[in-house]
């Protein structure tokens, strides 16, 4: 089989957890993250990685442990690599961990992109949404990593936050616009089980924006960023158009064009050779786990009806959609005997187009997002 080239590695630690994340994550402090550390690489190392086109360290927040601790896993985690290969090397910030120290660490590794969490440049919704940094932190952090030399620099921004308005979405576009960044994220407020949010919303407590209102954010948005230059390539995700090079999140591609990769940490998620998994959560338990030489905690070997219905379910999320000839191929089965149905249903009620070859949402679907991708896996079991 051949090995796949990307690789995702979670550093679990926050030095303060957001009432809207439900990502595999703990608290820092009193934290054995040498230890974490240093049992990562070890399963980092147990899969013989060589070469990598993609590799992508998220979280937690991985700048919440120390400069010297960084250094440690960056350097660890590419010396066997041949880094001429290395085309992407993703490290999520948060703007308020972000210091001199850290920023040179980076700098002198093989960290290409940086992806900061800033969510709103609002320093009230900050804070209502448990944030600890503020606009300025925001600024600073940027005009740092652009002194450092980073020119792929990424944000994450939320809409249909608690007590958002529209004007509140316009003011957060125009300054994300202004950092003058090739690549941007906005994800609208999904409300997740065992959060802060989800507890006040289950208690009447939580103001969120109908959704009439978030439909008119989503809009705005992609009518913003594309008179700006950005292509919408994803439901959540823009990158500037820029005809010497291709600022897409490359990594975050092969999750969407159903490819393999390694996953690395505790509760982190791998696919390979056919079987998705996902390690041990609980930082102790994936310490012992990892001694003994297996960090899983579960195996699913995929039906061909499963990897089908992922296809669809994933690729969905680009812009671009699946291409119908690929699909045909890869599963030796038509469009037309898998999905016909479903696929002149969701024709007729607007949220899918196909053109040529490609089948995607249109502005509607996208909306919709998983619902519409949604149709795919509930045809499949109702046959």
């Amino acid at each position: 089989m051949k090995k796949p080239t990307s690789a995702y590695v979670h550093i679990p630690f926050c030095t303060q957890i957001c009432y809207y994340c439900d990502f595999s994550k703990v608290f820092i402090q009193n934290q054995p993250v040498d230890d974490y550390l240093r049992a990562l690489v070890r399963e980092f190392k147990s899969y013989d990685i060589h070469q990598l086109r993609t590799l992508y360290m998220g979280g937690g927040t991985p700048t919440a442990i120390t400069a010297e601790q960084l250094d440690y896993v960056l350097t660890e985690l590419t010396k066997e690599l041949d880094i001429s290969m290395l085309e992407e090397f993703t490290i999520e910030a948060n703007p308020g961990d972000l210091d001199a120290d850290k920023i040179a660490v980076l700098k002198n590794s093989a960290v290409n992109r940086v992806s900061l969490g800033v969510q709103t440049f609002n320093n009230k919704h900050l804070k209502r949404i448990g944030r600890s940094h503020n606009e300025r932190q925001i600024y600073e952090s940027i005009d740092s990593l652009k002194a450092a030399g980073f020119d792929n620099i990424s944000i994450d921004l939320i809409y249909a936050l608690p007590g958002q308005t529209m004007a509140d979405v316009k003011e957060n576009v125009a300054k994300a616009l202004a950092l003058d960044i090739p690549h941007l994220s906005l994800y609208s407020l999904i409300l997740e089980h065992h959060t802060v949010f989800m507890n006040k919303m289950r208690r009447g407590k939580l103001n969120l924006p109908t959704e009439d209102l978030e439909a008119e954010m989503f809009d705005y948005i992609i009518a913003e960023l594309k008179a700006a230059g950005f292509e919408h390539y994803e439901i959540a995700n823009f990158a500037k158009l820029d005809p010497k090079r291709d600022f897409k999140s490359q990594h975050n591609l092969v999750y969407w064009d159903n490819a393999e990769y390694f996953g690395v940490g505790a509760g982190a998620s791998g696919y390979l050779e056919g079987v998705r998994y996902r390690n041990r959560g609980p930082i102790q338990h994936y310490l012992k786990s990892v001694a003994e030489g297996n960090a899983r905690l579960s195996e699913e070997v995929l039906t061909k009806n499963e990897m089908m219905e992922e296809e669809f379910f994933l690729g969905l999320r680009k812009k671009s959609g699946i291409s119908i000839s690929r699909f045909e191929t890869k599963f030796g089965v038509t469009l037309e005997q898998q999905y016909g149905q479903v696929v002149r249903d969701l024709l007729a009620e607007e949220l899918i187009q196909i053109e040529g070859d490609q089948l995607r949402m249109t502005q509607k679907g996208l909306f919709l997002g998983d619902t519409v991708a949604e149709r795919f896996i509930l045809e499949e079991d109702d046959e």
